[in-house]
């Protein structure tokens, strides 16, 4: 019975531990259509095939036979596998691309810590390497524990410090403005930063509801909700990762504010993208 509950997700079940209030006022049609909008049977068949397998091996196997995609990485030569990265990408997809850099950094370092948001947890497979940050209640000292305990570890770490995936704004698909967690942590914990550029996109249809949403001022996040859909989309693609040159934590200096740092290293990160 434990082994069926770790390789299922249920959407109703997931909706009574993370909003039990407001759970039971769902009516079953809509709890319906999120199953169908979350590919439900889909992930759980991904689930059956591949939950036996390690963290990085799922994420490998759900990348290549589930969604049957591919990727290759660009200059991954510059890393040094006796260092402890951060390693900061943009967030063009939502899912599949934070499965691709566990597959891709994971296979090379063995070791791999994932900041994420903590819905992410009912994946029971990647739950051991996801560090989870509470965004829709009280993150805590819990949450801040963790992080820390992370960046203290000689894993590899691996972060989106836009935290949402990607927008469409003025034509121009780029990452929200990136946080300064990850700096401060870098700097607390003596880790060299990696730029790392995932080069994708989602749907046309995902970026109008996001501005559509934006437009009409609605607070809650309904694009999030069609992030499962989108990964399937991806089905039968291939992307390319550009990895930059490692930036010594010693370099960020006391000459420029920590938003300063961050935005030149979001800079850095983008011009990673080879030109067309």
């Amino acid at each position: 019975m434990e082994q069926q509950d770790i390789m299922h997700v249920d959407v109703a079940e997931i909706l009574k531990k993370k909003a039990p209030d407001k759970a039971r006022l769902i009516p079953g049609f809509v709890v319906s259509w999120l199953k169908r909008i979350i590919h439900q049977d889909e992930i759980n068949a991904g689930l059956a095939d591949f939950g036996h397998c390690g963290s990085i091996d799922f994420a490998d196997n759900i990348i290549r036979h589930t969604l049957q995609a591919g990727y290759t990485a660009h200059g991954m030569e510059r890393l040094d596998l006796s260092k402890r990265y951060v390693f900061v990408s943009n967030h063009p997809l939502g899912g599949l691309d934070g499965m691709v850099l566990i597959a891709c950094i994971g296979k090379k370092f063995n070791n791999v810590r994932f900041v994420v948001n903590d819905l992410l947890m009912f994946l029971k497979p990647l739950a051991p390497i996801f560090v989870p940050v509470n965004k829709f209640g009280k993150s805590g000292s819990e949450s801040a524990r963790a992080i820390n305990e992370a960046f203290a570890s000689d894993t590899q770490i691996l972060y989106f410090p836009a935290g949402l995936c990607s927008r469409k704004n003025k034509g121009v698909i780029s990452d929200l403005p990136w946080k300064s967690t990850f700096l401060k942590k870098a700097r607390e914990y003596g880790r060299d930063i990696v730029p790392v550029y995932f080069d994708g996109r989602n749907s046309s249809f995902f970026y109008r509801l996001a501005n559509l949403r934006k437009i009409l001022k609605i607070k809650f996040n309904i694009e999030m909700m069609f992030l499962p859909d989108e990964m399937f989309r991806q089905k039968g693609k291939s992307f390319n990762l550009y990895f930059g040159e490692p930036i010594p934590i010693s370099s960020i200096g006391p000459d420029r504010s920590i938003n300063e740092w961050v935005k030149i290293i979001r800079d850095t990160t983008y011009k990673l993208k080879p030109a067309k």
